[in-house]
């Protein structure tokens, strides 16, 4: 008789069910529900048992019938341990029971899967010894019927999931016995497979035959069942056993047959991708694949030749079905060429094939196929080939006539002849379009059923990395097919492009011609130096008559001058090697510059004014590439640069860069040269920036930055040089050949930084004064609307990127003899005050990664009092970026001697400030919803849910960014006489003498700044605060730094530090476990739990009593934990350990744990969809014998 309590309990949990999944009540309730239930789950076991057991009987709802499985997969999978012996093989056998209760043909799918899956999980949490006295009665119940056989094939599914899905619950010894243990059984379960297939397939077709349309549509759920449950043993299980027991041509008996080809190609996709085995079955293996390849070749070339002969007859179905078999053979080829290596004529065929997709009309299939060519391409045997080829013949004579044996040795890269390489080349210069660029063609340029799989910038690069890689073996062949495209495309040099086709395919192919040329004139020259002399010499001609077709071409559309830019740009690496076409690409270059008149007032010349800009760039891009190429040609620039600029035909942006490419150009001719070009570029700066007049009339008194801003020539002059500081730093560095043994104070840049740095200093402190609270209130309306974000700052918040490339400022255009071109004042203003800040901030940050003399060259207290004095009043944007581009560089070079008046300025007013900021920006967001951030975000009048979404960004990446001070600061540079742990002791009890934390003071800054209990708390409290905060990339940022706390505390003996990391840092681990945006660095947090515990303890019991505080721990739990600890040196079981004890301890409530292991909980698994629609009712029509024997 029911138990009346049982009955009583079941009843309420119904009811909390029901609640719960009533979307139609009240927030409050459904939230008093799910309490009830967690409540449940984590309750006595045996309560929890006898309430799920009766809620999975048919008088339940379905959702309650569902959600009482789920709470009996809870049971067995986290306190499995708690029942005894007799208890669990109870359980066991009632699980087993409830198969035949579940296995009407009326019962939901659902519930049948879930019925199935607790059965595996019971078989892998007891052991599978069990499984072995279940078998016989498995075997029998899947002789009673299609749905009982139906259920066993899922029983057989869910088996291996803790095999082919990692799971950190399981220990590796428990893991290692289940495959072992089901590896022993697959002699009984393979044969029992193959078994249900065959069986159930041939009723299915006998009973469709004979109209029982319903009988066959069980025998077919059957099959299909049987067929997930191979594909969970054909990830992990032995290759040759599978063909052995007939499961590969059972499986590809299925293909023909629409009801379950996807399935079964999804069992080759799987074997398709294992490794061939080491020991004494690789044989057995070659045999598999090699079959294999003939069953999956049978089935692509049905489709290819009908896909030539007639096409409009293929349907959806059929192309999904041939994708599939292309992942299926795009994995084999990947992985297993060498099992048919030996046989040239099935090799042969497999890469006609594989040619035939890359060629196709679909981009599906062309995409598949495109991933098997670069794995193929990038075998290293391919760049030894090219030496062999003569210098790429373009003949295939030299592939044909070697021998088979030869063909052996060199691996698949004999098989990839001329022919082959010239069509890759000729369809990937073909596809080398913008996305939608092209209608009306024959290829299908892209597909939105691809996105998921990779976005468009993703298949291009791979469509490049393509060319690349056969440009690299084949140079001679990829020259003449991209001299084709170029005639075909371009035509003759008075053609001008005229419709948007046109210029797209003549832009696009200048990324295929760039890809080219990259490859063939790398770094090493390796494809080149191999070919002979005249190989060598037609190689040369090629490239120059491109070269001369581009240089005759008179385009002056600014667009068109753009890409006819970019197709010179193209040539710097063919520059470097053929240098006397210098001249005529620089004089190219200056003459398309020229073609384009300066409109300073014109508002509809902003494409003027970036065609000019992109040529100007131009000579950068061939400065890098061409290297010393250049160096005879400086002196002719630099006269042309002036005698333009005399002109008024060059404006100061536009110098600026040309005066960029000088010093990429000087730093390939070694210091000495980088020094001269330098000054001499410098000097006319240093009149213009140096003298006091300008400061004293602008960075003087607080409104002295309106006045500047009233005068817009000298306001973007300023800008304009501050630039070019940042530029100089940035190009001016000593190359790492040349700087073996160059002292950072031989940094080219480091003369001039006494003389750079004060004025810029002003500069920035009268920036940020700007925001202050006194200056805030008096500025005029102008100042007041530029201190606002701009539409591209907030686009960029909001991940609009089309917004950013649409709307981006004109701050580089912009020129002192003009008001930005055609731009607001107020929007000038703006560009200006955050180009010159971000800019100086650079400029800051790059000069303290020379080191030394940076520190040298300024008063550090001026420092501290330009970027701190009015910190309290910045937004978070802008602290973000002085975080980022000046505090981590100077923290991370700051002089040993240094720290006390360098980094404690700094950080203990920025700590300070942010603790308070972030923390009631957090509290605000965690609370209410709603970050609250100081920033100026604009008028954004009725989009509340767009100003909400960035002020929540702001707050995460300003957290972010300090937190990777944290970072920097606990960086090993920084911190070289940190012991680690190998260094204090394998375990606890086994440390050395413990130091002083005086003795750390000067080998690390972690150690230093903790003597420094002022500036140390705010760090601190900071760092306590970020695991409470849910923001996982800022506690990975922070992890470095709770790590080298920890590390101190068990090397010093300074008590304070001790307690504060075995209870302050202790315990706000654990509470940062309990959220989910904790779960990517949960492992390195456990780490640290591990750490303190295991190294600490000795020294102090409050690690112990912060367990003991959590809310469902036993005393027995913890001696039973800290027994598992003694009994093992290895960090990783004493982590699974503490992960265990922590999961226990807190009633499965740390959520970083628990979403980790939902990954891994047991899922329902239906047949995959590959596109939307739908196939009409699968049809079993097709004729043929019955029997999966009978089928080839």
């Amino acid at each position: 008789m029911e138990d009346p309590t049982a009955s009583a309990a079941a009843n309420n949990v119904a009811a909390a069910i029901a609640a719960a999944l009533d979307w139609s009540s009240p927030p409050d309730a459904r939230k008093t529900a799910v309490s009830y239930l967690e409540s449940v789950k984590s309750g006595d076991i045996r309560a929890l048992a006898s309430t799920s057991l009766l809620l999975v009987r048919k008088n339940w709802s379905s959702e309650i019938r569902l959600h009482g499985f789920k709470m009996l997969q809870h049971l067995v999978r986290f306190r499995w341990e708690e029942f005894n012996p007799t208890e669990r093989r109870e359980f066991a056998n009632f699980t087993l029971n409830l198969i035949t209760e579940v296995a009407g043909p009326t019962e939901e799918w659902a519930l049948k899967s879930q019925t199935a899956a607790l059965v595996a999980e019971v078989v892998r949490r007891e052991g599978i010894t069990i499984w072995s006295e279940l078998f016989p009665s498995v075997v029998s119940l899947s002789n009673k019927g299609p749905t009982e056989a139906e259920l066993v094939a899922m029983i057989l599914r869910w088996l291996p999931e803790d095999i082919t899905v990692h799971n950190e619950d399981l220990e590796g010894d428990r893991r290692r016995e289940l495959l072992r243990g089901l590896t022993e059984s697959l002699s009984e379960i393979l044969p029992l497979l193959y078994s249900l297939l065959e069986k159930h397939f041939i009723s299915a077709m006998t009973e469709h035959a004979n109209q029982n349309l319903e009988s066959a549509k069980q025998h077919a759920a059957t099959v299909t069942a049987a067929l997930n449950a191979v594909n969970a043993y054909a990830e992990w299980a032995p290759v040759p056993d599978l063909a052995k027991f007939g499961l590969i041509h059972g499986c590809s008996s299925l293909l023909p047959y629409n009801e379950f080809r996807l399935h079964a190609c999804e069992f080759f996709k799987f074997i398709c991708q294992r490794k061939r085995p080491v020991d004494g079955t690789a044989l057995e293996f070659d045999s598999a694949m090699n079959s294999t390849f003939q069953i999956l070749m049978s089935v692509s070339r049905g489709f290819l030749n009908k896909s030539k002969s007639n096409p409009s007859t293929i349907d959806e179905s059929e192309y999904e079905f041939a994708e599939c078999i292309l992942e299926s053979m795009v994995a084999l080829g990947s992985s297993n060429m060498q099992c048919i290596i030996g046989d040239v004529i099935m090799t042969s065929q497999f890469l006609q094939q594989m040619l035939e997709y890359y060629q196709h009309y679909r981009i599906s299939l062309h995409f598949q196929s495109l991933l098997f060519w670069l794995a193929l391409l990038r075998e290293p045997a391919k760049s030894k080939s090219v030496a062999q080829s003569s210098g790429g013949n373009t003949s295939s004579s030299s592939n044909s006539s070697v021998s088979p044996a030869e063909k052996d040795r060199k691996g698949t890269s004999a098989f990839i002849t001329d022919e082959i390489c010239s069509v890759i080349l000729d369809i990937s210069l073909q596809r080398m379009l913008k996305k939608s660029a092209v209608s009306g063609e024959v290829l299908e340029l892209w597909s939105d059923e691809l996105e998921g799989k990779a976005d468009f910038s993703q298949y291009r690069s791979r469509l490049l990395d393509v060319i690349k890689l056969t440009s690299s073996q084949k140079p001679l062949i990829a020259a003449t097919r991209v001299a084709q495209r170029m005639g075909t495309v371009l035509g003759n040099t008075s053609h001008l492009p005229t419709s948007a086709q046109e210029t797209a395919v003549v832009e696009s192919t200048q990324l295929g011609l760039e890809a080219v040329i990259n490859a063939v004139f790398d770094a090493s020259m390796e494809s080149v130096i191999n070919m002979n002399e005249q190989a060598k010499f037609q190689l040369h001609s090629i490239f120059e008559g491109i070269l001369q077709q581009l240089l005759l071409i008179k385009w002056t559309e600014p667009a068109l001058v753009v890409i006819l830019g970019h197709y010179l740009e193209s040539f710097g690496p063919y520059l470097k090697y053929f240098p006397d076409s210098v001249a005529s690409v620089v004089n190219k270059l200056f003459e398309l510059l020229t073609c384009i008149p300066i409109s300073l007032n014109d508002p509809s010349s902003t494409g003027a004014r970036h065609a000019r800009l992109q040529i100007c760039t131009s000579f950068i891009r061939i400065s890098l590439a061409a290297d010393k190429s250049l160096l005879p040609h400086m002196k002719a620039i630099a006269d042309t640069m002036g005698y333009l600029q005399a002109e008024g035909q060059l404006l100061r942006g536009e110098h600026n860069l040309l005066c960029e490419a000088f010093l990429v150009t000087a730093s390939s001719a070694g210091l000495p040269q980088q020094q001269e070009v330098l000054a001499w570029l410098l000097e006319p700066l240093s009149k213009m920036w140096t003298p006091l007049e300008w400061q004293n009339a602008y960075l003087s008194d607080q409104f002295g930055l309106v006045r500047l801003c009233s005068d817009s020539q000298f306001m973007w002059s300023i800008y304009h040089t501050v630039t070019f500081f940042e530029k100089a730093l940035k190009r001016s560095g000593i190359r790492k050949p040349a700087s073996a043994g160059v002292p950072k104070s031989m940094h080219p840049v480091s003369p001039h930084l006494p003389w750079m740095l004060p004025p810029l200093l002003r500069l920035i402190r009268a920036i940020h004064a700007l925001w202050s609270e006194p200056v805030a209130q008096n500025l005029n309306a102008e100042m007041k609307a530029a201190k606002s974000m701009s539409s591209v700052e907030q686009a960029s918040l909001l991940g609009e990127t089309h917004k950013i490339n649409t709307g981006r400022s004109q701050v580089g255009s912009s020129d002192g003899d003009m008001h930005a071109e055609g731009e607001s004042k107020e929007n000038n203003i703006r560009n200006w005050l955050k180009g010159t800040r971000d800019s100086g901030y650079n400029v800051i940050g790059l000069s303290a990664t020379i080191g030394e003399p940076f520190y040298r060259s300024i008063e550090v207290s001026s420092l501290a009092v330009a970027l701190m004095e009015n910190i309290q009043s910045m937004e978070f944007r802008h602290m973000r970026q002085l975080i980022h581009l000046v505090l981590v560089p100077v923290v991370k070079n700051c002089p040993v001697d240094l720290w006390e008046v360098c980094i404690v300025n700094f950080l203990h007013p920025l700590f300070l400030h942010c603790h308070q900021a972030l923390g009631f920006s957090w509290a605000g967001l965690l609370q209410e919803g709603r970050a609250k951030v100081p920033d100026n975000l604009g008028n954004l009048t009725g989009l509340e849910l767009k100003v909400e979404v960035m002020e929540e960004k702001l707050l995460r990446d300003l957290t972010r960014e300090v937190c990777s001070v944290l970072s920097a600061i606990a960086s090993p540079g920084l911190n070289a006489g940190l012991p680690s742990l190998d260094q204090l002791g394998t375990n606890r009890g086994d440390q050395p003498a413990l130091r002083n934390l005086e003795s750390f003071s000067s080998t690390s800054l972690v150690g230093f700044l903790l003597l420094h209990e002022t500036q140390a708390i705010p760090l601190l409290r900071i760092m306590i605060d970020v695991l409470n905060w849910t923001d996982a990339d800022a506690v990975t940022r922070a992890v470095p730094f709770c790590r080298a706390l920890v590390l101190l505390s068990i090397a010093t003996n300074n008590t304070e530090l001790r307690q504060f990391v075995t209870k302050d840092l202790f315990s706000a681990i654990i509470q940062g476990l309990a959220f989910e945006s904790n779960a990517f660095i949960s492992a390195e947090l456990l780490g640290l739990c591990r750490e303190i515990y295991v190294y600490l303890l000795d020294w102090d019991p409050t690690p112990r009593q912060v367990l003991m505080s959590l809310p469902h721990i036993k005393q027995e739990d913890l001696a039973a934990f800290e027994d598992a600890l003694s009994k093992t040196m290895s960090p990783k079981e004493q982590k699974q350990h503490m992960r265990s004890l922590l999961v226990l301890a807190t009633g499965n409530q740390l959520k970083a744990l628990a979403a980790q292991k939902s990954t891994n909980l047991i899922t329902n698994v239906t047949a995959r969809t590959r596109n939307p629609v739908r196939h009409a009712e699968a049809s079993v029509e097709e004729d043929g014998p019955i029997g999966l024997a009978a089928i080839s």
